[in-house]
């Protein structure tokens, strides 16, 4: 005997008591698509069809990165009204995004997010900008954004005359992505140089222009002096005329103060036939201790970074160092992307790609009239001239203490990860830095 057919179930539970949302429509079909969309907790518990399903890849990569956008004022604002944690917090990621305090003057954050109605402004300019993008270009915008600079990314092409107006300032496209995603303080397209790697780099007046905020880096600005982290006193002697083609030296590095024929003698670093003569060799220190031999550098830009693949070219973490200090495992867990050393017109700039300061003491850098030497505390993003050759013929050799047992001309650069060292650190000397380098310029 056939059984009865049993009932077909309600299409939606009976809300409960508390429910006060119309009673649904009749089920039309299997999917009765404008039943589901329902915001009402007890009957659907949160909208089942989500408007997710709706975004398309453009929408979710514009929502990616403006949720990747540099941190703005919240944490001074924290900060300044003394909750405890929030300065360092605030400091922390200042450091992060190339903001901070030291030998940059006026670059801390301060506050580019300050207020709701800014912020509301910032965010609807950014998406008008971004929503004008193509598919791949947001993909490539994303893909340097996230990476913090670390992975080779493709230029952002715009036209050069697209100024976008945010308050009662006009901004170039490269400056206002800059802002929104690395410098929220950035004011003017002079605070910012182009990194030699972009395309755009080099051109004076451009149609399409690179807006790729990692692409470009900011300025240290050296017209005031920065803290003494270090001061050495210094004489004014001419560079020798018996050794025309010499090699600026230091005992650390073992080097020589002449080039022999095949090329430095000492320093292991030989010119083979036909290939084109450096420009400067890299000597890698740990405290005390040289680790690795000298790197003669060829081509115009060179990255030194500590592991694989993060960079091209000199890679720290490839040289046998039997240092077991605590400290320098810490510092050398802090290099990361490192700095990037470029060859330009006017000079050698240094760039600091990695996500903590460096330290660099040159002479150039200071004024020729100066009988100082000072220490240069740079943030992360930002780059500084660290040598100009001009300058360094009319330089002389220190009579510090500190110099009186090895030799030494303008010619060298050094610089320190991480640790600063001088008067106003426990480190007097960078020989005492857990991580550090000798960059010694060729002066042919």
């Amino acid at each position: 005997m056939p059984q009865p057919a049993s009932a077909p179930p309600p299409p939606f539970p009976p809300p409960p008591a508390a429910c006060r949302c119309p009673p649904p429509p009749p089920r039309l079909g299997s999917r009765p698509l404008h039943a589901r969309r329902t915001t009402c907790p007890f009957c659907s518990r949160g909208p089942l069809l989500s408007s997710r399903m709706f975004r398309t890849k453009r929408s979710v990569l514009v929502r990616r990165l403006w949720r990747s956008r540099a941190p703005g004022g919240e944490e001074e604002e924290e900060a300044a009204a003394g909750e405890p944690g929030a300065a360092a917090a605030a400091e922390a990621r200042a450091h992060v995004c190339g903001g901070g305090r030291g030998c940059c003057p006026g670059k801390a954050g301060r506050g580019g997010r300050a207020s709701a109605g800014a912020e509301a402004e910032l965010k609807a300019l950014t998406h008008a900008v971004l929503k004008r993008l193509k598919e791949r270009q947001l993909e490539g915008l994303l893909h340097a954004v996230e990476s913090r600079g670390g992975a080779r990314t493709p230029c952002l092409l715009l036209p050069a005359k697209a100024d976008s107006r945010l308050g009662q300032h006009w901004y170039p496209l490269p400056v206002l992505l800059c802002k929104v995603f690395r410098w929220p303080d950035l004011r003017h397209c002079s605070e910012v140089k182009r990194l030699c790697c972009c395309e755009s780099y080099g051109k004076a007046h451009p149609e399409l222009v690179c807006c790729n905020p990692h692409h470009l880096s900011r300025l240290c600005e050296l017209e005031s002096p920065p803290p003494p982290y270090s001061r050495y006193p210094m004489d004014f002697l001419k560079p020798t005329a018996d050794c025309p083609d010499s090699v600026p030296s230091s005992t650390e590095t073992g080097g020589t103060n002449c080039l022999a024929p095949g090329g430095l003698s000492d320093s292991q670093v030989l010119q083979e036939p036909g290939d084109r003569s450096h420009w400067c060799v890299v000597a890698y220190w740990e405290e005390k201790t040289r680790v690795g031999r000298l790197y003669s550098v060829q081509e115009p830009s060179l990255d030194i970074f500590y592991d694989l693949p993060q960079g091209n070219g000199f890679c720290l973490g490839q040289l046998n160092s039997d240092n077991k200090s605590q400290l320098v495992q810490k510092v050398r867990s802090k290099i990361g992307y490192g700095i990037q050393l470029t060859k330009e017109v006017d000079g050698v700039w240094v760039y600091n790609r990695s996500s903590y300061p460096i330290f660099i003491k040159s002479a150039t850098l200071d004024n020729p009239d100066s009988r100082t030497l000072l220490v240069h505390k740079v943030f992360p993003g930002f780059s500084i001239k660290a040598f100009d050759y001009e300058k360094a013929y009319s330089l002389q050799r220190p009579n510090d203490h500190e110099f009186m047992q090895q030799p030494w001309t303008g010619f060298t650069v050094q610089i320190s990860f991480v640790k600063g060292w001088g008067q106003c650190y426990t480190r007097q000397f960078i020989s005492s830095c857990p991580c550090w380098l000798e960059v010694i310029f060729n002066n042919r």
